[in-house]
């Protein structure tokens, strides 16, 4: 790791390059800006180009495009953090082009040599040049000798090590960040820097990507209309990974789905029904699926690409997810108020029933539309901005995948513009509230949850209380019947609930 002086002159560097550009503030904060900032700016833009086209909004990605890779990086990440750095800085960056000038064919051969432990011409019949150039990589079209079209994405040349470089420096200046201020402390940028770091170095690995396209080929594999490049492995390594090629109709080209006789409406519920899958069942997604990313193949089956960001929701964060949907659905705002307390997310020093009034807020103009203009993304944009007002910490994952929905839903919607995304999405997200909000899914939890005898003892009061719970419901659903009295007393249902989990988890660890 470099040392402060080294992290401090990378930023100073960074900073000059974005002041050149005009793009070290927005315009509403430049004026606000300490006075030894304002004048650094000034000098920065000596002699720069005045006139670029796009205004403050093209300033901004042209200087991240200038800074390299893990800027451009940095740049798309912090498009899905508008917690961070505000909505409108957020927006403009949601138009930064990953796309950069190809590295030399020699090189591209030379990587895949060393990689992959043979001369090109042994690996491959035939050997294109790139068709395709990004900030981490580039990718080329080849035949295999078996006849087999392929695709092969291969690391640029050392973006390794300027990438560990730059992860240092952003480090470096978020831990200052909580250092020194409150908000800081609050967005957690030292977290966000982590994730960031996470997400490169796996993305920076194209093993991991390859493991992620077989995750995703066994978990969707009976899904309807949808399905993922197969990974060559004999032809892939850290560097290099060579999948079946894709001969297909790029989903940004409409009037070319449409010539091909598509039902686009039944293309447009397949893009949102997929991802919700991916999302709440499966707790697994593709974190890039805009239109670049997306085919349409000759069987008319939805394929994505470029598995390099993906995102995971735990079994906690996929249920907080479903409460907080079901909710809305029902406009159970108390409800989605405590699921946040409960989950630990809002501090308990806040009030539920204020926030559940926040909430209704946020819930009754949205549920007041058409069904054809609700839109989930939008849904959870404006509820993580009304958690903020509540000392919410930041949740990156859950960041994550609402970035993702909101490019999804546009994506779908310019198949369908009158897109219902409450009727499409409704079967997956009511299934999965079904099997794991009911009777059954809450055994399977604690089931699943207990592992070993060892967890099974740190959840025993858990399961007691739960047990009692269950017994006070069920005894006031006999007393309204006008049934019997119930002869088992409550602590004796408990020991026997408890008893029959003891039993169930024994059976599983045999």
């Amino acid at each position: 790791m470099a040392n402060p002086v080294t992290n401090a002159l990378r930023l100073s560097k960074a900073g000059f390059i974005l002041a050149r550009y005009d793009a070290l503030l927005p315009p509403d904060q430049s004026a606000k800006a300490p006075w030894l900032v304002r004048i650094g700016s000034k000098i920065a833009q000596i002699g720069a180009e005045k006139n670029l086209q796009g205004g403050q909004h093209n300033r901004l990605t042209l200087a991240l495009s200038k800074l390299g890779p893990s800027y451009i990086k940095l740049g798309q990440f912090l498009a899905t953090r508008p917690d961070v750095i505000g909505a409108k800085r957020a927006f403009e960056l949601k138009a930064l082009q990953d796309k950069l000038p190809p590295f030399p064919q020699a090189e591209a051969e030379a990587i895949v040599e060393s990689e992959l432990g043979k001369p090109v011409s042994q690996l491959f019949k035939t050997f294109g040049p790139s068709i395709a150039a990004a900030s981490i990589a580039q990718v080329h079209k080849a035949e295999t000798h078996e006849g087999k079209q392929v695709a092969v994405k291969i690391l640029r040349p050392d973006v390794e090590r300027r990438f560990a470089n730059d992860i240092s420096s952003f480090a470096f200046a978020a831990r200052q960040a909580e250092r020194w201020s409150q908000e800081g402390k609050r967005l957690r940028p030292v977290a966000a820097v982590a994730m960031l770091e996470t997400s490169m170095v796996h993305e920076l690995d194209l093993r991991m990507e390859a493991a992620a396209l077989s995750e995703m080929a066994q978990n969707s594999k009976d899904d309807p209309g949808f399905r993922v490049p197969e990974v060559q492995w004999a032809l892939s390594n850290k560097r290099v990974l060579t999948t079946e090629w894709i001969d297909g109709t790029p989903m940004a080209d409409v009037e070319a789905l449409r010539t091909r006789g598509l039902d686009l409406s039944l293309l447009g519920d397949t893009v949102i029904q997929s991802f919700l899958r991916h999302a709440i069942r499966d707790g697994f997604f593709h974190a890039d699926m805009h239109q670049g990313n997306l085919f349409v193949d000759p069987a008319g089956n939805l394929v994505a690409l470029d598995f390099g960001i993906t995102g995971r929701l735990s079994e906690g964060d996929r249920l907080f997810l479903a409460e907080i949907l079901y909710g809305f659905i029902t406009r159970n705002y108390r409800r989605i108020a405590q699921v946040h307390f409960d989950a630990g997310y809002v501090p308990e020093t806040e009030d539920v029933e204020t926030f559940a009034q926040a909430l209704r807020a946020i819930g009754e103009p949205i549920m007041g539309l058409p069904a054809g203009e609700i839109s989930m993304s939008r849904l959870l944009t404006q509820l993580f901005e009304v958690t903020e007002q509540f000392n919410m910490q930041a949740q990156p994952q859950l960041l994550l995948l609402q970035k993702t929905m909101v490019v999804t839903e546009g994506v779908a919607r310019t198949l369908n513009p009158n897109l219902n995304i409450w009727k499409t999405g409704e079967p997956v997200v009511r299934s999965w509230i079904e099997r794991k909000l009911g009777p059954l899914g809450k055994i399977e939890q604690a089931l699943g949850s207990a592992g070993t005898l060892g967890s099974l003892a740190l959840r025993v009061p858990r399961l007691v209380d739960e047990a009692h719970k269950v017994h006070r419901k069920l005894d006031a659903f006999v007393t309204a019947q006008s049934a019997p009295a119930n002869p088992w007393p409550p602590r004796f249902l408990a020991i026997c609930a408890l008893a029959l989990v003891v039993i169930a988890t024994r059976l599983v660890l045999r």
